[in-house]
């Protein structure tokens, strides 16, 4: 009743020719490596200079190289990568009839519910909606959620006289005789398996995998489609993973510097194969986001395929205090601290460490609020 659908990866070249240098900004790892640096020579130091003491012993010599305030603003987790406009994942539409493909579509064009996606022997292949593929014929006393999908299809296409529910009945097959007269198929009240292919939407032709007069048949590849609306793509390491979050807003720069706002619809692990003889093989993070707004949609109307840059957040924190991230010492009873700089002494104080973006850190204790001078390295 429909072809297999597959996942058919691969990145599409953008239509400027070439991807434009990506503008990055260091993530949290690069930050937490970073502190991680810093807290190991910071501490050396803090041991050092507060032998048998700790935390709060205050200090008159040897104050440090340079200074700074503790400072209140918004942190952000952000990192922006490189993407790509286009229609999103394409699918592959497989066969599941026996014969010769005598019509089929042209790259671009848009097939709507009830269309044919393809003919096979002169007979089409109808496009219908549902999430789900078909996997057997449809016969009177077939009972399930498919003939339910069916069932809504072939109502919305305007056929009457049955009860869309679970179970395929008399009513429901004289329904398909109608339709299946209407098609100029032979009126047998019995969808066959591969004569409907479900999408969750219109589609729009991508590319074609065999042509007109070629022989086809069971699994056998047709064509490949994708959704009508505008989506962007990007390739995270896996280590960025955690700026992929379903549902997420993201911002994205169109090629004219137009900013729009989009959703993640979908995360996935692509493993894609190794450069060269020999080569292992990479894993990568895949994210769709879809530009659906009214907003979106016109911005990106005139660009058929095109390199975007996309940021990503995955936290923010609104007017919390933050200090350089190498301003952080590490303790010698443990945990992190600031020196606090009061004139010509200066002393230890620990704080509690948040968000870490943009070379900075969120802070929080009893010793430090806003204005408050600590030292810094050269």
């Amino acid at each position: 009743m429909t072809a297999l659908e597959e996942r058919a990866p691969g990145e599409r070249a953008p239509e400027d020719g070439g991807r434009r240098a990506r503008r990055r900004r260091p993530g949290r790892r690069a930050v937490l490596a970073a502190a991680a640096a810093v807290a190991v020579a910071g501490g050396a130091a803090a041991v050092a200079l507060n032998t048998g003491g700790g935390s709060g012993e205050d200090r008159a010599t040897a104050l440090p190289p340079n200074t700074t305030q503790v400072t209140r603003q918004t942190l952000k987790d952000e990192q922006t990568e490189d993407g790509s406009l286009g229609y999103g994942p394409a699918y592959t539409a497989t066969s599941r009839l026996q014969g010769t493909l005598t019509t089929v579509p042209e790259s671009g064009d848009v097939i709507k519910r009830g269309q044919a996606l393809y003919e096979v022997d002169g007979d089409p292949v109808v496009l219908m909606y549902g999430s789900k593929p078909a996997y057997r014929p449809l016969r009177i006393g077939t009972e399930g959620s498919d003939v339910e999908r069916f069932e809504k299809n072939l109502k919305a296409l305007g056929y009457d006289g049955f009860t869309v529910d679970k179970e395929y009945t008399a009513d429901t097959a004289d329904a398909v005789e109608k339709w299946q007269d209407d098609l100029g198929l032979d009126e047998t009240g019995t969808v066959e398996l591969g004569r409907v292919v479900f999408a969750p939407e219109p589609v729009r032709i991508d590319s074609l995998q065999a042509n007109a007069g070629d022989p086809t048949g069971p699994g056998r590849k047709v064509l490949t489609y994708t959704g009508t609306d505008k989506a962007v793509t990007v390739e995270l390491d896996t280590t960025d993973q955690r700026m992929a979050r379903k549902g997420a807003a993201v911002e994205v720069a169109l090629p004219d510097d137009t900013t729009v706002t989009g959703r993640i619809d979908e995360v996935s692990t692509v493993i894609q194969p190794g450069e060269g003889q020999g080569a292992d093989p990479s894993t990568k993070v895949e994210v769709t986001i879809w530009l659906r707004s009214s907003k979106a949609r016109k911005a990106a109307a005139r660009y058929a395929l095109a390199a975007v840059d996309v940021t990503f957040t995955a936290g923010a924190r609104k007017e919390v205090l933050t200090v350089p991230v190498t301003a952080l010492v590490a303790l010698s009873e443990g945990g992190f601290g600031v020196e606090v700089v009061k004139g010509s002494t200066s002393s230890y104080v620990p704080v509690k460490t948040g968000l870490f973006a943009d070379g900075r850190v969120e802070v929080s204790g009893a010793g430090v609020a806003e204005g408050t001078v600590v030292g810094v390295p050269k």
